[in-house]
């Protein structure tokens, strides 16, 4: 023990084992004596501290191997995590493409069933502040042979007009529009109406208004297709705009008036056929 009773210092306590352990080593060795007492000492002494070398020596060589375990699973994590990456945009362009190649065949499709009408591809570029597309801009202007008042269809029918042209972009004013205004009629009776538009009633039902409906016989209920009528002035006759939802009698018990839903999808408009040709001209 020191000066304070406490006991020597670890590695003043080694060093001296270790000097023991020599001179009886060195004896041993001058000797030539290797008896009981020599093994049992050796033994006390020597096998603690080889197996506390080897102890020693099995961390430094496990924790070396984990180092290099953690770095392997590291540099493997990264490469995993890169082609989960590269995987992801795969998907995620491969899911672009198919939903653009959705909206050509539908354009296609609907090209097909206005075969009569000359019709030119457009992207939608930008559209106004709320959720629903009832005014938005196209990426086709004058140059292009783009005009004021002709009519724009995608999905299954009508989508609505165009109102102002540039030189490159043309904005167009949807049937949902509260200012829009559209001379329609039932397609099975050929009897007219007027559809106008609301954005609060498109908000709430998912459907627009009709009026001024004279169905005296009854014949009109939910499920009608409603169709541009030849006495629109703007309108190309026979454009689908969509199906009736409600119908009820008006006050005055000669007209009916209600809701239709539209067939085009104002919330998700990505590509539009604009029809190359004015109602007023055939043009």
């Amino acid at each position: 023990m020191n000066r304070k009773g406490n006991f020597l210092p670890s590695k003043y306590l080694l060093m001296i084992l270790t000097v023991v352990c020599v001179m009886l080593l060195f004896a041993s060795y001058a000797t030539g004596y290797t008896g009981e007492p020599f093994r049992t000492i050796a033994n006390y002494i020597f096998v603690p501290m080889q197996e506390g070398l080897d102890y020693m020596g099995n961390i430094i060589s496990i924790s070396s191997n984990d180092t290099k375990t953690k770095e392997q699973l590291i540099a493997e994590n990264e490469k995993l995590q890169n082609q989960v990456d590269d995987l992801s945009n795969q998907l995620t362009q491969t899911r672009l493409q198919q939903s653009e190649l959705e909206n050509l065949q539908e354009l296609y499709q609907l090209d097909k069933k206005y075969s009569e009408y000359k019709t030119t591809g457009a992207h939608v570029i930008a559209k106004g502040s709320n959720n629903w597309f009832d005014t938005f801009t196209i990426d086709k202007g004058s140059s292009d042979g783009i005009k004021v008042d002709m009519n724009v269809i995608a999905g299954s029918g009508l989508v609505g007009i165009v109102t102002e042209v540039g030189n490159d972009y043309a904005i167009v004013q949807s049937i949902i529009n509260d200012t829009s205004n559209v001379s329609t009629m039932m397609l099975s009776t050929n009897d007219n109406c007027i559809t106008t538009g609301s954005l609060e009633s498109m908000t709430n039902k998912g459907c627009i208004k009709f009026t001024g409906l004279e169905d005296q016989d009854d014949e009109i209920s939910a499920g009608e297709s409603v169709v541009t009528s030849n006495i629109s002035s703007k309108y190309i006759p026979g454009l689908l705009v969509g199906y009736v939802t409600e119908i009820k009698d008006d006050g005055n018990n000669l007209t009916k008036s209600g809701t239709i839903t539209p067939v085009v999808d104002f919330k998700h408009l990505q590509d539009v056929l604009v029809i190359m040709q004015l109602k007023e001209t055939g043009k």
